[in-house]
């Protein structure tokens, strides 16, 4: 029953953070919540781009849960440049100590993290080591949120306010929590207003509903103050590559 009550809670929390979800996505939603137990709620699913990704948090709580035995941590120095800040490390997640371990390498450099972070290439690198490690040692077949590739950006502003014809006022409370939100943990607003658009599921911010806003600011409120550096993971994803190359 209470696995039952988790994922009709995911499901509920699902539709209404991304409208657009199919019932394949619903389905696959259901399958993950059964055999990990992982919540949307919590922050540890994400849906972008028609898909589901886990991130670092629902990770780490998965090994918690787990009782993972230990994750050891060391850099490649072959292949980092320190002057350059790319950094590659090496992670070995142990389930148990009888464990011989599952290891999972991470990069990151100036190129594939955001502004924001800018100088914390090494930490990033960890995460995402540490994330690809622990998808090996459970049995993720989810991609991390923090693993993949930036993506463009549309340079869209939050609207100023969102009132779809209610006219009750609430569409500039929502903007000025956003914007303490954002002054309050340093976040980047173009890569906020990216995940909103993402979050809300639909094309542009000015086409998403006043309930959709507020529960995208909500959840970027819990996520800040629980683990700040796993939403500034999630923000990189969004950072728009400086340069395109063409293979």
């Amino acid at each position: 029953m209470p696995k039952r009550t988790t994922v009709r809670t995911n499901i509920r929390r699902a539709r209404r953070i991304w409208s657009n979800l199919s019932r394949e996505a619903l389905t696959r939603l259901r399958e993950i919540a059964t055999q990990h137990g992982l919540s949307v709620g919590a922050g540890d699913l994400i849906y972008l781009n028609n898909g589901w990704y886990v991130t670092h948090t629902g990770l780490i709580g998965l090994a918690r849960r787990k009782r993972c035995s230990g994750i050891h941590v060391e850099a490649v120095d072959s292949l980092c440049d320190s002057g350059a800040n790319r950094f590659v490390l090496k992670a070995t997640v142990f389930p148990s100590k009888s464990s011989s371990g599952f290891v999972g390498y991470g990069d990151a450099d100036p190129s594939n993290v955001s502004s924001l972070v800018r100088g914390a290439e090494m930490r990033i690198a960890e995460t995402r080591a540490v994330n690809r490690a622990l998808r090996k040692a459970y049995g993720i077949g989810l991609c991390s949120v923090e693993e993949i590739g930036t993506v463009p950006t549309n340079g869209e502003e939050l609207p100023p306010q969102n009132t779809n014809g209610n006219g009750d006022g609430t569409g500039p409370k929502v903007r000025d929590r956003l914007c303490q939100i954002i002054r309050q943990h340093k976040l980047d607003p173009e890569l906020v207003k990216a995940y909103a658009v993402e979050f809300c599921g639909t094309k542009t911010l000015r086409n998403a509903s006043r309930e959709q806003v507020e529960n995208f600011v909500q959840q970027l409120a819990d996520w800040a103050e629980k683990d700040r550096n796993a939403l500034l993971c999630q923000l990189n994803s969004y950072m728009h590559p400086k340069q395109e190359v063409v293979a």
